[in-house]
């Protein structure tokens, strides 16, 4: 199956410490893309990015507060930011979906694993919020950090624009970058930051209440392989697949399996299997619910039993 299966406070929350102001023509940034060049949107000097990144390697960013002004296009397109990045295949993200201004997709957070956001699993509560995407105008945009959860807010909105409950990544310093991969411009302005400790976020978790007993939440997961080996296969016992080893994964609060922590996709590398044994001492039906990205099969006592395919396009 495939790998994806299954601030009212500021001032009393932050200390002292200096903000780290960096402008766009400092040697501090690395910036690539399609177009990544300096402008002036609205009366105001800024970058213009098309189709590429901003990236400051030395933030050495773990908790503390990040802003910067942001204007965004009326069209189809994802610009945003990444940060406590370890590469650039691993980090904490959050964009907005100007397209969907309003809607419960207009922005959102998901943690970023081996180049793979799975921005499906991340869904709802926690991970996105029906807010307004205010367009072809400045916007501020503030980040309050703090270990494992972080606020956005807008412009000088008193309650977060979006509350993340939960950072999935480990609590680890990393780079920050600002991002747009697609063919819309965006333009940034006025980027800070403030590495600290001291900050409280108004928003507090409520905690997760225990799944119930039928969830399946504990795996075993093989090496990645070929999909290809799959076709025409109704029996595992005809897929040549060798697998030196087995990864025992368990499931989120959620009951979610995010496949994707184990191993990058690669060509000849986008497929796994995820096993478990049921214990049963008398034949019986049972109803098997899950949800799957792209394409799953699911076998059983090594005889294929579903294939599906819902790929997004």
């Amino acid at each position: 199956m495939k790998l994806l299966f299954a601030a009212t406070l500021l001032a009393a929350g932050l200390n002292a410490t200096a903000q780290n102001i960096i402008p766009f023509n400092s040697s501090r940034w690395s910036i690539s893309g399609k177009e990544a060049v300096t402008d002036t949107f609205n009366g105001k000097p800024c970058l213009k990015m098309v189709n590429g990144a901003a990236l400051l390697k030395d933030a050495g960013f773990t908790n503390g507060v990040i802003e910067f002004d942001m204007a965004v296009a009326k069209a189809r397109y994802f610009p945003g930011i990444a940060f406590r990045m370890q590469d650039s295949m691993n980090g904490e993200a959050f964009y907005v979906r100007p397209h969907q201004s309003g809607n419960p997709d207009a922005m959102q957070y998901y943690p970023e694993y081996n180049g793979a956001g799975g921005w499906q699993l991340y869904y709802g509560d926690g991970f996105g919020n029906p807010h307004a995407i205010p367009l072809e105008r400045w916007v501020h945009v503030k980040f309050l950090i703090k270990d494992t959860a972080a606020e956005v807010y807008f412009d000088d909105e008193k309650q977060p624009v979006l509350f993340i409950k939960k950072l999935y990544r480990p609590v680890q310093s990393g780079m920050i970058a600002l991002t747009n991969e697609w063919d819309a411009p965006v333009f940034y302005a006025n980027f800070s930051y403030t590495a600290t400790n001291n900050v409280t976020l108004q928003s507090k978790p409520k905690p997760a209440g225990p799944l119930p007993v039928n969830v399946l939440t504990r795996w075993q997961v093989s090496a990645p392989f070929d999909e290809a080996l799959l076709a025409g296969k109704p029996s595992l016992a005809d897929i040549p697949v060798n697998n030196p080893g087995w990864q025992t994964v368990v499931a989120d609060e959620r009951g979610v399996v995010n496949l994707d922590q184990l191993a990058a996709l690669g060509r000849g590398k986008n497929t796994v299997f995820a096993k478990l044994v049921i214990h049963s001492d008398k034949q019986a039906f049972k109803k098997l619910s899950f949800g799957f990205s792209d394409r799953a099969l699911v076998y059983f006592n090594g005889k294929l039993l579903y294939a599906g395919h819902d790929e997004f396009i």
